[in-house]
């Protein structure tokens, strides 16, 4: 995501794992280094994103018949 700025992104990543969706670890060297990854609950929201995604694919594929 070329266009979006440092601050956008901090405070997205920050939210979603406020929302338990990410896990963010942090490692103790210099300079500093995080991670983040999907939380359990991310990992199961995941399978309800990729059935929305199927379902865009499918209803583009519905419209474009018209």
């Amino acid at each position: 995501m070329p266009t979006t700025t440092r601050t956008v992104l901090t405070r997205q990543l920050r939210q979603l794992e406020k929302d338990k969706l990410i896990d963010r670890k942090v490692f103790a060297e210099v300079p500093p280094h995080v991670e983040y990854s999907l939380s359990k609950l991310g990992t199961h929201f995941q399978k309800v994103l990729d059935e929305i995604e199927i379902f865009g694919l499918n209803y583009i594929a519905e419209l474009n018949k018209m």
